[in-house]
């Protein structure tokens, strides 16, 4: 049976493809999970992928990862990565690897963006290359 990798998604990403596509670009979210089942299959891993626009499905998911023994997460935690301790420490609390992921650069992008509470704990961050910052962040899954 393959490996799971957790794809989480945090707050307004349901709404990529019509959200300032000119800093997100125009693949739905959709299209990225169609993107990384296709990859995960050739890479022997299955996405188990999902978004939530509220800050505790997002810890509730990575304790469920943790305890349904994930090979990794790959998190996009949207705005609650310049804002949430309690995802910090979610992630902090757990052995499974979190690779955190970007489609835009933060550094790039407002003061305000440049602070991140996830990159502290996470295993990595990829970000500023779109929806390819998801497939890459899967090729690095695949490798821990």
């Amino acid at each position: 049976m393959p490996d799971t990798i957790y794809v989480l998604n945090g707050p307004n990403l349901n709404l990529l493809g019509l959200r300032e596509p000119d800093i997100y670009g125009t693949d739905t979210l959709d299209d990225i999970a169609g993107q990384l089942e296709d990859r995960a299959r050739d890479l022997d891993l299955k996405i188990d992928m999902r978004q939530s626009n509220h800050e505790g499905h997002l810890v509730d998911w990575l304790h469920e990862a943790q305890a349904e023994g994930a090979k990794a997460v790959i998190l996009n935690g949207g705005a609650y990565t310049h804002t949430s301790v309690a995802i910090r420490d979610a992630i902090k609390a757990i052995v499974t690897p979190v690779i955190e992921v970007h489609l835009s650069n933060p550094h790039a992008r407002e003061s305000f963006r440049h602070r991140s509470h996830i990159a502290p704990v996470a295993r990595g961050t990829i970000a500023g290359f779109g929806a390819l910052s998801y497939l890459l962040a899967l090729e690095a899954a695949a490798r821990l």
